[in-house]
């Protein structure tokens, strides 16, 4: 599979702003120095404790923010180097579905209107052609073609989320970023929003960036898995590596702390103790140490580099032995 996302070294501060002046007191860097790609038809699972910065990266992505640093190329085209028309035509092979289906629909819109807003603006789609897309989008994500005269009140949320659904595929984009997609929504009602996605990235050849902090969801979707901390990526491994066999001291105590049915009795647990750290002050050296059970002297010091130990599994641990290469 060819790349079609290659994210380099991207970066976000926010200032610490006070008073009538707005001095600029502090920088809060929410993401730092993040590197990874995407492949077409690839699912990439993001996990992290809330405020590690999952949801601030996908918005870079989308340039909703702008990084501070870094390098965002897009099938072979350096996004932040774009003009403002170029980079309107690329917004069309990357759309985002939000957390939060009620909040992110207009309650004064009809269902129809809102899928058909980025096909008017866009001008892909004729006039007496429109709402024929707007029944085949509702068709495609489970919804009634004459269900499109309805608001965003009157659907449960789940059928909400189908409809941000609908709205993210309406351009025909290659690259969705899906924030916290089911969160929102009870259990059985989320397991049928997955099971929707993955039969839609099979039927329209998409990719995705999935962020959750649920890591039964990422595992049910994901190819590889990258796993955030305080900004940083501390893991990237195949799912089913990273599932079976997780390096990082962070990654395992996540692991750890998830429901399970098929933990034995005597399987050793990893607790994590202590809240995460304030982005303010971030600890020097490793940012997990001060959380970390296995934390030796040097970690305190020294940043640890994103390395591979195994074959396709990066981990920023001193503690991890580097792996024989063959």
């Amino acid at each position: 599979m060819s790349s079609l996302l290659k994210v380099e070294n991207l970066s976000k501060s926010f200032p610490l702003q006070r008073g009538l002046l707005k001095r600029t007191l502090a920088f809060v860097r929410a993401v730092d120095g993040v590197s990874f790609e995407i492949k077409e038809g690839e699912t990439l699972g993001l996990v992290g404790e809330s405020g590690c910065g999952k949801s601030t990266l996908g918005r870079l992505i989308l340039r909703l923010i702008e990084p501070t640093d870094g390098r965002i190329i897009f099938m072979g085209k350096e996004v932040l180097e774009l003009s403002p028309r170029a980079q309107q035509i690329l917004r069309r092979d990357i759309q985002i579905v939000f957390q939060d289906p009620f909040d992110s629909l207009n309650p004064k819109m009809k269902v129809g209107d809102i899928i058909a807003e980025p096909l008017i603006v866009n001008r892909l789609v004729g006039k007496f052609e429109i709402a024929k897309r707007v029944g085949q989008l509702l068709d495609a994500v489970g919804l009634q073609p004459e269900q499109a005269n309805r608001y965003p009140h009157q659907f449960s949320g789940g059928q909400r989320q189908r409809v941000g659904i609908a709205r993210a595929l309406a351009l025909n984009p290659k690259l969705v970023i899906l924030d916290e997609p089911v969160s929102s929504l009870d259990l059985s009602i989320g397991a049928q929003i997955l099971n929707l996605l993955m039969e839609l990235q099979e039927r329209f050849g998409l990719s995705y960036l999935l962020i959750a902090h649920n890591l039964s969801v990422i595992e049910h979707m994901s190819d590889r898995v990258m796993v955030m901390y305080l900004g940083k990526i501390v893991e990237v491994a195949k799912s089913s590596d990273l599932y079976r066999e997780p390096l990082h001291p962070y990654t395992q105590a996540l692991l750890s702390a998830a429901p399970s049915f098929d933990r034995g009795e005597n399987e050793k647990r990893v607790f994590l103790e202590g809240e995460l750290p304030s982005l303010l002050a971030p600890p020097t050296g490793c940012k997990f140490h001060t959380r970390c059970p296995y934390l030796e002297e040097k970690c305190e010091r020294l940043e640890p580099k994103l390395e591979e130990r195994r074959k396709d599994h990066w981990v920023a641990c001193h503690l991890v032995p580097l792996f024989a290469r063959d």
